[in-house]
Protein backbone atom coordinates (compact mmCIF):
# COMPACT_ATOMS: atom_id res chain seq x y z
CA UNK A 1 0.00 0.00 0.00
CA UNK A 2 1.35 3.67 -0.87
CA UNK A 3 2.11 6.26 1.73
CA UNK A 4 -0.52 9.52 0.84
CA UNK A 5 0.41 12.86 1.88
CA UNK A 6 -2.51 12.16 5.03
CA UNK A 7 -0.61 9.30 6.31
CA UNK A 8 2.17 11.45 7.24
CA UNK A 9 0.36 14.42 8.52
CA UNK A 10 1.12 15.34 11.95
CA UNK A 11 -1.71 16.26 13.97
CA UNK A 12 -1.49 20.33 13.73
CA UNK A 13 -1.64 19.12 10.05
CA UNK A 14 1.33 20.03 8.63
CA UNK A 15 4.14 17.35 6.73
CA UNK A 16 6.79 16.77 9.51
CA UNK A 17 10.29 17.80 8.26
CA UNK A 18 12.97 15.25 7.43
CA UNK A 19 14.71 15.43 10.44
CA UNK A 20 11.30 14.61 12.17
CA UNK A 21 10.60 11.89 9.85
CA UNK A 22 14.40 10.26 10.20
CA UNK A 23 13.64 10.33 14.29
CA UNK A 24 10.67 8.53 14.02
CA UNK A 25 12.21 5.76 11.73
CA UNK A 26 15.18 5.80 14.55
CA UNK A 27 12.16 5.15 17.49
CA UNK A 28 10.48 2.60 15.59
CA UNK A 29 14.01 0.35 15.89
CA UNK A 30 14.85 -0.18 19.52
CA UNK A 31 18.34 -0.65 18.84
CA UNK A 32 19.51 2.04 16.30
CA UNK A 33 16.99 4.24 19.41
CA UNK A 34 19.35 3.15 21.87
CA UNK A 35 22.70 3.96 19.86
CA UNK A 36 21.14 7.20 19.06
CA UNK A 37 20.33 8.39 22.31
CA UNK A 38 23.54 7.40 23.31
CA UNK A 39 25.47 9.26 20.86
CA UNK A 40 23.40 12.21 21.48
CA UNK A 41 24.12 11.73 25.15
CA UNK A 42 27.70 11.37 24.74
CA UNK A 43 27.60 14.42 22.23
CA UNK A 44 26.30 16.69 24.54
CA UNK A 45 27.86 15.88 27.77
CA UNK A 46 30.99 16.49 26.07
CA UNK A 47 29.83 19.68 24.89
CA UNK A 48 28.77 20.87 28.11
CA UNK A 49 32.06 19.08 30.02
CA UNK A 50 33.80 21.27 27.39
CA UNK A 51 31.88 24.60 28.26
CA UNK A 52 32.28 24.16 32.33
CA UNK A 53 36.12 23.66 31.30
CA UNK A 54 36.07 27.01 29.49
CA UNK A 55 33.70 29.01 31.73
CA UNK A 56 36.95 30.47 33.41
CA UNK A 57 38.89 31.18 30.22
CA UNK A 58 38.00 34.33 28.25
CA UNK A 59 35.38 33.44 25.57
CA UNK A 60 31.70 31.47 25.39
CA UNK A 61 32.23 29.19 27.92
CA UNK A 62 28.90 29.47 29.69
CA UNK A 63 27.06 29.26 26.42
CA UNK A 64 28.88 26.01 24.63
CA UNK A 65 27.90 24.38 28.03
CA UNK A 66 24.20 25.78 27.39
CA UNK A 67 24.15 24.49 23.64
CA UNK A 68 25.38 21.17 25.52
CA UNK A 69 22.34 20.94 27.85
CA UNK A 70 20.14 22.12 24.41
CA UNK A 71 21.54 19.13 22.80
CA UNK A 72 20.75 17.20 25.40
CA UNK A 73 17.48 18.15 25.79
CA UNK A 74 16.83 16.98 22.87
CA UNK A 75 16.32 13.61 23.33
CA UNK A 76 16.75 13.52 27.85
CA UNK A 77 13.87 15.43 29.57
CA UNK A 78 15.44 16.33 32.81
CA UNK A 79 18.22 17.70 30.81
CA UNK A 80 15.39 20.32 28.58
CA UNK A 81 14.31 21.30 32.35
CA UNK A 82 17.75 22.32 32.99
CA UNK A 83 18.56 24.16 29.59
CA UNK A 84 15.27 26.09 30.08
CA UNK A 85 16.10 27.23 33.21
CA UNK A 86 19.50 28.01 32.14
CA UNK A 87 18.49 29.67 29.17
CA UNK A 88 16.11 32.26 30.96
CA UNK A 89 19.06 33.07 33.86
CA UNK A 90 21.07 33.89 31.12
CA UNK A 91 18.55 35.94 29.88
CA UNK A 92 18.31 37.99 32.90
CA UNK A 93 21.68 38.17 33.62
CA UNK A 94 22.35 39.45 29.92
CA UNK A 95 19.45 42.04 30.37
CA UNK A 96 21.04 42.93 33.78
CA UNK A 97 24.56 43.55 31.88
CA UNK A 98 22.89 45.67 29.38
CA UNK A 99 21.00 48.26 31.60
CA UNK A 100 24.16 48.24 33.49
CA UNK A 101 26.04 49.15 30.19
CA UNK A 102 23.53 51.61 29.12
CA UNK A 103 23.55 53.66 32.57
CA UNK A 104 27.57 53.78 32.66
CA UNK A 105 27.14 55.37 29.19
CA UNK A 106 24.67 57.83 29.95
CA UNK A 107 27.07 58.80 33.32
CA UNK A 108 30.03 59.32 30.71
CA UNK A 109 27.67 61.43 28.40
CA UNK A 110 26.70 63.79 31.60
CA UNK A 111 30.49 64.02 33.24
CA UNK A 112 31.82 64.83 29.65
Amino acid sequence: MEATPADDQTAGGRLPGPAARTRALIRRHPTANRVYRTGVGVAGAGTVALGAVMIPLPGPGALIAIGGLALLGTEFESAKKVSTKANAAAKKTYAAAKAKAAERKAARRAAG
